[in-house]
């Protein structure tokens, strides 16, 4: 199975680095941090010396790398040395993160674009309202957006922000925060099922909602492919497993791009679903996947 593999973006001091920080603090699975240089993350540990990476273990199996060669060699190093269930990089504050995905989804077959996050500095887009070009390219290439340092503005100047990005990019997931301080596990495909486990169906997590649909029936593939280019705007996010006649295969959403891979683990279909108000979907949207059914 292809590796999952995140970018985080945003201008110089928007708070990329501190949400970096809260993605360590709170994983509960083996992620890779991918920098160009340790920088500002607290590393107290032994740093292990490669050829394209420079390595620092983390609590949990997780690592913190810096890039010493070429991108893609340094990636494949991740997966080879760690065997992560993420990784995570994050760009330089003056880059645009469009190259970089093309890399990721053209160059480097091993892994998988999961999502593109960019970090949003509220203080400074009201400070500085001309955003220039490369950053409208992070906010314009993001699946999910974070305005970050909301406590420095007024509530009229938030709304104003999030107007401003939403005229730039309608279809990112938008969350607001404080010091990066949100829930970290919401922003990665990989770690839904393990952040929500076999709980309630219905469920409030950071102002979103979830619902899972189980099935042990096969699913006709063309018909989910075009469920999937129409799933309502409510749904940011979706994750899980699709059986299909020629096997199951690892389904992930994530604002309106969605992809399918094999995956010879799993025998059923179990989807996650997660919007604001997700549950005013679930009936018409379970509906519509029993239809699919054979």
């Amino acid at each position: 199975m292809k590796t999952p593999i995140s970018i985080i973006t945003g201008y110089l001091g928007a708070g990329k680095t501190t949400l970096l920080q809260k993605i360590i603090d709170q994983a509960d699975n083996k992620i890779a941090i991918l920098m160009n240089e340790f920088g500002e993350i607290a590393i107290d540990s032994k740093v292990i010396k490669g050829e394209n990476i420079n390595m620092v273990e983390l609590a949990g199996g997780c690592v913190c790398c810096s890039l010493v060669g070429e991108f893609e060699a340094a990636v494949k190093e991740i997966i080879e040395k760690v065997n992560p269930d993420l990784i995570v990089v994050e760009t330089t504050g003056v880059a645009e993160p469009d190259a970089l995905a093309f890399d990721i989804e053209e160059n480097i077959p091993v892994v998988r674009l999961d999502s593109i996050i960019t970090v949003v500095d509220c203080d400074a887009i009201i400070r500085y309202p001309n955003i220039g070009h490369t950053g409208v390219a992070q906010i314009e290439m993001a699946d999910i957006i974070i305005l970050n340092k909301k406590d420095l503005v007024s509530d009229d100047d938030l709304e104003s922000v999030e107007e401003t990005v939403k005229d730039i990019n309608q279809k990112a997931i938008i969350f607001h925060a404080v010091k990066g301080n949100i829930n970290t596990r919401l922003l990665f495909g990989v770690s839904f099922e393990r952040a929500l486990g076999k709980k309630d169906h219905r469920e409030h997590l950071d102002n979103m909602e979830y619902f899972v649909y189980e099935s042990e029936a096969v699913m006709r593939r063309d018909d989910f492919e075009n469920f999937s280019g129409s799933i309502p705007e409510g749904i940011y996010r979706a994750k899980g497993f699709v059986k299909f006649f020629d096997g199951t295969y690892l389904f992930n959403f994530v604002a309106g791009r969605w992809s399918l891979e094999k995956f010879s683990k799993e025998e059923r279909t179990r989807l996650v679903f997660i919007g604001k108000k997700a549950s005013g979907s679930k009936k018409e949207m379970t509906n519509r996947l029993k239809r699919y059914e054979e």
